[in-house]
Protein backbone atom coordinates (compact mmCIF):
# COMPACT_ATOMS: atom_id res chain seq x y z
CA UNK A 1 0.00 0.00 0.00
CA UNK A 2 1.14 3.64 -0.23
CA UNK A 3 0.72 6.43 1.56
CA UNK A 4 2.00 9.93 2.76
CA UNK A 5 4.41 10.38 6.07
CA UNK A 6 2.98 13.35 8.52
CA UNK A 7 4.46 12.87 11.51
CA UNK A 8 7.71 10.95 12.68
CA UNK A 9 8.53 9.79 16.82
CA UNK A 10 11.95 9.06 17.84
CA UNK A 11 11.65 6.46 19.84
CA UNK A 12 14.71 3.97 22.13
CA UNK A 13 17.34 5.67 20.72
CA UNK A 14 16.81 5.39 16.24
CA UNK A 15 13.61 3.75 16.71
CA UNK A 16 10.76 5.64 15.03
CA UNK A 17 6.87 5.57 15.01
CA UNK A 18 5.78 6.64 11.90
CA UNK A 19 2.48 8.25 10.85
CA UNK A 20 1.03 7.61 7.61
CA UNK A 21 -2.32 8.92 5.10
CA UNK A 22 -3.11 5.89 3.41
CA UNK A 23 -5.95 5.88 0.99
CA UNK A 24 -8.52 4.80 3.24
CA UNK A 25 -6.96 5.07 6.83
CA UNK A 26 -4.44 6.49 8.82
CA UNK A 27 -1.72 4.66 10.04
CA UNK A 28 0.73 4.51 12.63
CA UNK A 29 3.45 1.85 13.00
CA UNK A 30 6.57 1.07 14.71
CA UNK A 31 9.59 1.37 12.23
CA UNK A 32 12.94 -0.81 14.03
CA UNK A 33 16.31 1.05 12.94
CA UNK A 34 18.71 -1.07 11.19
CA UNK A 35 21.58 0.19 8.15
CA UNK A 36 19.84 -1.99 5.46
CA UNK A 37 17.13 0.82 6.19
CA UNK A 38 16.74 3.92 4.27
CA UNK A 39 15.74 7.47 5.56
CA UNK A 40 12.52 8.40 5.72
CA UNK A 41 11.15 11.82 6.43
CA UNK A 42 7.69 13.79 6.90
CA UNK A 43 6.39 14.48 3.81
CA UNK A 44 8.25 11.19 1.57
CA UNK A 45 5.22 9.23 -0.28
CA UNK A 46 6.56 5.32 1.08
CA UNK A 47 4.76 2.44 -0.29
CA UNK A 48 5.01 0.01 2.47
CA UNK A 49 3.55 -3.20 4.51
CA UNK A 50 2.09 -3.43 8.13
CA UNK A 51 2.97 -6.42 9.98
CA UNK A 52 0.71 -7.12 12.81
CA UNK A 53 2.53 -7.45 16.22
CA UNK A 54 2.53 -9.65 18.68
CA UNK A 55 4.36 -7.66 21.86
CA UNK A 56 1.95 -4.29 21.12
CA UNK A 57 -0.86 -3.30 19.35
CA UNK A 58 1.22 -0.73 16.81
CA UNK A 59 1.86 -2.66 13.85
CA UNK A 60 5.29 -2.92 12.16
CA UNK A 61 6.18 -0.57 9.51
CA UNK A 62 7.69 -2.79 7.09
CA UNK A 63 9.92 -3.20 3.08
CA UNK A 64 9.39 0.57 2.48
CA UNK A 65 10.39 1.76 -0.38
CA UNK A 66 10.31 5.58 -1.04
CA UNK A 67 8.43 6.98 -4.10
CA UNK A 68 10.17 9.98 -4.83
CA UNK A 69 9.10 13.31 -6.73
CA UNK A 70 10.66 15.12 -9.84
CA UNK A 71 11.25 18.00 -7.64
CA UNK A 72 12.81 16.30 -4.43
CA UNK A 73 16.35 17.72 -4.91
CA UNK A 74 15.02 20.90 -4.64
CA UNK A 75 15.61 22.17 -1.08
CA UNK A 76 13.21 24.89 -0.82
CA UNK A 77 10.20 23.10 -2.34
CA UNK A 78 10.67 20.04 -0.18
CA UNK A 79 11.08 21.95 3.03
CA UNK A 80 7.35 24.02 2.06
CA UNK A 81 6.18 20.30 1.45
CA UNK A 82 6.97 19.20 4.90
CA UNK A 83 5.77 22.16 6.54
CA UNK A 84 2.31 21.33 4.54
CA UNK A 85 2.22 17.87 4.99
CA UNK A 86 3.22 18.41 8.86
CA UNK A 87 -0.36 20.26 9.43
CA UNK A 88 -2.19 17.13 8.57
CA UNK A 89 -1.12 15.19 11.62
CA UNK A 90 -2.69 17.31 14.52
CA UNK A 91 -5.93 17.60 12.43
CA UNK A 92 -6.24 14.17 11.34
CA UNK A 93 -4.44 12.43 14.28
CA UNK A 94 -7.78 11.26 16.58
CA UNK A 95 -8.69 8.95 12.95
CA UNK A 96 -8.12 5.73 12.35
CA UNK A 97 -10.60 5.26 9.34
CA UNK A 98 -10.02 8.30 6.41
CA UNK A 99 -12.10 9.49 3.60
CA UNK A 100 -9.65 8.75 0.27
CA UNK A 101 -9.69 12.58 -0.14
CA UNK A 102 -7.10 13.44 2.39
CA UNK A 103 -4.66 10.81 0.01
CA UNK A 104 -6.05 11.90 -3.01
CA UNK A 105 -5.47 15.83 -1.92
CA UNK A 106 -1.78 15.49 -1.01
CA UNK A 107 -1.40 13.53 -4.22
CA UNK A 108 -2.41 15.65 -6.14
CA UNK A 109 -0.83 19.05 -4.39
CA UNK A 110 2.62 16.72 -5.04
CA UNK A 111 1.96 16.66 -8.72
CA UNK A 112 1.47 20.37 -8.91
CA UNK A 113 4.17 21.37 -6.66
CA UNK A 114 6.73 21.30 -8.99
CA UNK A 115 5.04 23.36 -11.84
CA UNK A 116 4.00 26.50 -9.58
CA UNK A 117 4.49 28.15 -6.91
CA UNK A 118 4.16 25.92 -4.04
CA UNK A 119 2.04 28.02 -1.94
CA UNK A 120 -0.27 28.68 -4.53
CA UNK A 121 -0.78 24.78 -4.33
CA UNK A 122 -0.85 24.68 -0.39
CA UNK A 123 -3.57 27.41 -0.41
CA UNK A 124 -6.01 26.19 -3.39
CA UNK A 125 -5.49 22.30 -1.81
CA UNK A 126 -6.53 23.79 2.07
CA UNK A 127 -9.49 25.70 0.34
CA UNK A 128 -10.79 22.12 -0.99
CA UNK A 129 -10.05 20.82 2.38
CA UNK A 130 -12.67 23.47 3.90
CA UNK A 131 -15.28 22.95 1.81
CA UNK A 132 -14.80 19.16 1.95
CA UNK A 133 -15.06 19.41 5.95
CA UNK A 134 -18.13 21.91 5.21
CA UNK A 135 -15.96 24.92 7.42
CA UNK A 136 -15.61 27.34 4.06
CA UNK A 137 -17.13 31.01 5.40
CA UNK A 138 -17.97 32.00 1.95
CA UNK A 139 -20.23 34.41 3.61
CA UNK A 140 -18.83 37.98 4.07
CA UNK A 141 -19.55 38.54 7.74
CA UNK A 142 -16.98 39.25 10.22
CA UNK A 143 -16.00 36.29 12.81
CA UNK A 144 -14.77 39.30 15.44
CA UNK A 145 -17.74 41.62 15.38
CA UNK A 146 -20.26 40.10 13.70
CA UNK A 147 -21.17 43.02 11.23
CA UNK A 148 -20.69 42.61 7.20
CA UNK A 149 -17.75 43.30 5.35
CA UNK A 150 -18.28 45.71 2.79
CA UNK A 151 -14.77 45.84 1.46
CA UNK A 152 -11.63 43.36 0.91
CA UNK A 153 -11.96 40.50 3.56
CA UNK A 154 -8.85 39.91 6.05
CA UNK A 155 -8.92 36.18 7.58
CA UNK A 156 -7.99 34.67 11.02
CA UNK A 157 -6.87 30.67 11.53
CA UNK A 158 -9.44 28.55 9.42
CA UNK A 159 -9.58 31.38 6.83
CA UNK A 160 -12.33 32.91 9.08
CA UNK A 161 -13.62 36.09 7.31
CA UNK A 162 -12.59 39.40 9.08
CA UNK A 163 -12.73 43.53 8.68
CA UNK A 164 -9.33 44.16 8.18
CA UNK A 165 -9.84 46.91 10.73
CA UNK A 166 -11.09 44.16 13.42
CA UNK A 167 -7.77 41.81 12.72
CA UNK A 168 -5.53 44.44 12.61
CA UNK A 169 -3.96 41.99 9.71
CA UNK A 170 -3.92 42.85 5.71
CA UNK A 171 -6.94 42.34 3.69
CA UNK A 172 -7.06 40.18 0.73
CA UNK A 173 -8.78 41.34 -2.74
CA UNK A 174 -12.69 40.51 -3.33
CA UNK A 175 -11.94 39.00 -6.69
CA UNK A 176 -8.96 37.26 -5.74
CA UNK A 177 -11.00 35.54 -3.07
CA UNK A 178 -14.17 34.81 -5.09
CA UNK A 179 -12.18 33.39 -7.59
CA UNK A 180 -10.20 30.85 -5.05
CA UNK A 181 -13.80 30.13 -3.49
CA UNK A 182 -15.29 29.21 -6.80
CA UNK A 183 -12.78 27.92 -8.91
CA UNK A 184 -9.81 26.88 -6.47
CA UNK A 185 -8.06 28.99 -8.16
CA UNK A 186 -5.30 31.81 -6.65
CA UNK A 187 -5.11 33.29 -9.95
CA UNK A 188 -5.77 36.97 -8.93
CA UNK A 189 -3.79 36.68 -6.03
CA UNK A 190 -0.51 38.50 -5.67
CA UNK A 191 2.51 36.98 -4.12
CA UNK A 192 1.90 39.03 -1.45
CA UNK A 193 -1.33 37.86 -0.31
CA UNK A 194 -0.37 34.24 -0.97
CA UNK A 195 1.77 34.40 1.67
CA UNK A 196 -0.68 36.14 4.20
CA UNK A 197 -2.62 33.16 3.13
CA UNK A 198 -0.08 30.64 3.65
CA UNK A 199 1.39 31.98 7.12
CA UNK A 200 -2.64 31.98 8.09
CA UNK A 201 -2.45 28.03 7.18
CA UNK A 202 0.28 27.51 8.91
CA UNK A 203 -1.50 28.16 12.40
CA UNK A 204 -3.21 24.81 11.78
CA UNK A 205 -6.00 23.26 9.29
Amino acid sequence: MQGFIINLNRVKEEDLIVTIISKNSLDTLYRFYGSRHGTINIGFKIDYEKEPSTRSNIARLKDVIHIGYKWINDRNKLQLWQHFCSLFYPHLKELEELDPFYFDLLQNASEGWGKQNPKRVAVEAYIKLLQHEGRLHTEQTCFLCSNKIHNDPAFIRAYLPVHHTCSKTMPINKKGINELYNNNSSLFLSDKEIERLWNIMLEGL
